[in-house]
Parts: C-alpha cells; structure tokens; sequence
C-alpha cells in the first residue's frame, strides 16, 4: 500500500509511520537524510521548492566551496559566535570525511589558496548531482513544492507535521533544517525559525553576515567595480577596533564589498547596533608611517614638474588616486614641486586611514548566510537533539552560528546535518 494513504491509527506505527521527517531540502538536510537512512529507517525529506539545493547552486560564485581543510582548531576560530558549539559536530564528520563522501561516489576534491576545497568539476551542480543520487539510492522518499506549516507535538514530543494542504504526517522524529533568511527566493524565509520559536524555543535575532556594507559617501559610485588588493581594513565604534587580514577590497555602487568587507560584516553588524561604524582602509599596510612618509618625499623630489593626479598613478589605479586626491581638497592638477609639507601629511595619513562611513549592512535578503537563529544552549551539540522537545533536532543555518568566507560555513551544514540524521536514526 502507497505512503500516506488514510490507515487505521491502530496500525499506523507497523505500516504507516514515518520514523524521521526531515524539513528543508538544502545541505544541512540533505546530509541529515542520508545519515539517517537505515534499514530499519523510514526516512522522508520536504522541500518546498520543486526541487533540492537551490542555494547550493549559488555558493562559491556557482562552483561551490565545499569545505576548507584547515585543522580544527583554526576551523572553529573562524566562528565569532558558537565555535565551540559545533565542535563534536565536527568530531564526528569533519573536512576530510566530507572529502571522502563525494570521492567515494566519483566526485574529486581539489584543495586551493587559503585551503579552500571545491570539487574538481568547479561546478556546484556536480556536488548537488552526488547528493540527490545518495538519497535515492538511500530510496529516502522525497516530496516537493510542499510547504509545511508546522510541527505537531504531543506532552513536549515529537507526533508529526502539518502541511500547508492540511494534510498530517506522523512521525517519531523531525529534523529542522530549513536555514536562515538570506537568499529567500531560494527558500529561506525564516519559516523554520518561526516554527522553532513556537515550539518554545529562544531565537536570537536574524541579521545578516557575509553581506557587503553601504557607506555615507556617494563618491564610491564612481569607483563600482575597481577591486583595491593588498589593503587592510579596519572597522570603528568609539573605543572598538576591529582590524582585519592583508586583502582585497571591491568598490560597490552603494558601498564596499568584497573578501575582506564579507569576513566582517557580521561582526560590523553587531557593531553598528551599539552605534556609529566608520571604516580605516591602510592602503599600503606594508610600510609604516615614516617609511612611507619618505618614499612620497623622494618620489617628489625626483618628479618636480609632474602633477600631482598623476603620480598618484605609481601608488594607486588611477580612478581611485583621482578620488583620494579629491577627498584631500588638494588641487589635483597642481605640480608636486608645489604640494604644502601639510598636504604631503595629510596624504601619508590618509594612506594609512583612508575613511568610509558605514551607513548599514546591505538588507538581510543580499546576504550569503544568516547570522542569528535558535540559541544554540538549547540544543545538544552532541547529538542536535532539542533540550526542550524530544524527537526534535537542528541542522544547519537554523542554529545560531555563522563564519568567514572560505567553506566554513557549508562544512558546518554538512557536519550538523550528518550528526542530527545519524542521532535521530540512532535514538
């Protein structure tokens, strides 16, 4: 007889049941169904999107960064909040094993800079190919464009699921999986916190990371899309500093991106709650001041005759050296020979703290991952299990966590999502 056909009650459990529910269709619930199929596991994942690993799709510029093999002390530095949380996680299913996963089903995984790890392919479509193939091999039952609308729970556990249709599916076990809120036309709308909270649980507040920053100035228009390498950047509010790695910085028409801005934004998100955020671009984090005090000497004592806008050409790319010399008030056309000892001052110094004002974080629905989620003291980092409903696990983007750039957060999807399937197939 056909899954979900009306049954007497009475039998439901010998014939009917669905032992393991498993909401949301991206990686954190992929991994967590094919962990916890079994063979004496009936497992059921819901999608609503018609089909799996939308967002997966878009990660790493569509080539998808898997992972990043760095050890897992460096691993669990590259989360602000809850790195610790995901540590038996990561015990259980780590950089490696997620390597040998999709090399053991014909995927190669290569290694590049920074240890990020993508597939040999450099296409997120070979990484979806390798799941969606596990789980039918796995004959884990599938059901899409299907929302559910919330879970069912009897004297603080597990009974099943409502459908948006109406329609109830009994079950021993759900694993929520649904992700944050960025990126919602992908699917991730906060559906699956909302469930959460209604079930009891505290949500820390969603706001987004791995977002570019919107400035104050509107001069950065004119600067879209000229990338600055080799650069440091460092954030301020009042007495708090946060200063980043040597990187790159890309100019936005609303502000700054690129590797370093995303790193951070999370953090200067949580910055800009407690008020005002400028930023302090060091443009030449390589010399100090008095080094580069004396390279401008010489370069203008070598070059009397030549003007000032373009010899900011052998320091910058000429687009952004014609803005620096315009946000100094200095006339760009005049010879160096006539630059004032306190306009070279203030050159050296804006060189080292060149100045944007932060006026917010790009909205929630631009960024890569969210930040925020069910607070990750009511659930069991041992096993993702709810400390508050029994039969109820987390995985992935769901939990309040989130990291830098560089395949952190996908190894963390991954590694929640197999130990929640593998714990609720074992409990």
């Amino acid at each position: 007889m056909p899954l979900g056909r009306p049954v007497c009650l009475s039998m439901r459990r010998f014939f009917f049941m669905n032992k393991i529910l498993v909401i949301g269709g991206g990686p954190a619930g992929m991994m967590a169904a094919i962990a916890a199929a079994g063979s004496q596991t009936h497992v059921r994942l819901f999608e609503k999107n018609a089909e799996p690993g939308r967002k997966l799709l878009l990660t790493g510029k569509g080539r998808c960064n898997v992972t990043n093999m760095a050890s897992l002390e460096e691993f669990l530095t590259r989360f602000p909040r809850n790195g610790n949380f995901l540590r038996d996680a990561f015990k259980v299913f780590f950089n490696h094993d997620l390597a040998s996963f999709f090399e053991e089903r014909g995927l190669g995984i290569k290694e590049e800079r920074q240890k990020r790890a993508f597939p040999v392919t450099d296409k997120a479509q070979s990484v979806l190919d390798v799941l969606k193939n596990e789980l039918y091999q796995k004959k884990i039952q599938m059901t899409f464009n299907v929302a559910v609308a919330r879970i069912l729970i009897a004297n603080s556990s597990v009974t099943g699921i409502l459908l948006a249709n109406g329609q109830k599916i009994l079950a021993d076990k759900v694993i929520l999986a649904t992700g944050g809120c960025s990126y919602p036309l992908t699917g991730s709308t906060g559906q699956g916190l909302a469930m959460a909270e209604t079930l009891g649980h505290t949500l820390i507040p969603a706001r987004p990371a791995l977002v570019p920053l919107e400035t104050r100035q509107t001069f950065v228009k004119t600067l879209m899309g000229l990338t600055l390498k080799n650069i440091r950047l460092r954030f301020i509010r009042g007495k708090k500093k946060l200063s980043s790695d040597v990187g790159e910085l890309l100019f936005t028409d609303f502000g700054i991106s690129g590797p370093l801005v995303l790193s951070m934004s999370g953090q200067v998100a949580d910055m800009l709650l407690g008020g005002k955020v400028y930023a302090e671009i060091d443009l030449k984090p390589g010399l100090d001041a008095p080094t580069l005090t004396a390279r401008l000497e010489r370069e203008f004592r070598d070059n009397p005759r030549i003007l000032l806008k373009n010899i900011m050409k052998k320091f910058f790319p000429a687009k952004f050296g014609w803005v620096f010399i315009q946000q100094l008030k200095i006339d760009p056309d005049k010879k160096v020979s006539q630059v004032l000892p306190a306009e070279l001052k203030a050159m050296c110094a804006a060189m080292k703290a060149f100045r944007l004002d932060i006026a917010q974080t790009r909205p929630l629905r631009y960024a890569m991952v969210t930040q925020g989620g069910v607070k990750a003291k009511e659930i069991n980092p041992r096993t993702m299990a709810s400390r508050l409903i029994q039969g109820l696990y987390f995985a992935g983007e769901i939990i309040d966590f989130h990291a830098d750039t560089g395949g952190f957060n996908l190894q963390a999807a991954f590694s929640t999502g197999f130990l929640a399937g593998r714990s609720a197939g074992l409990d």
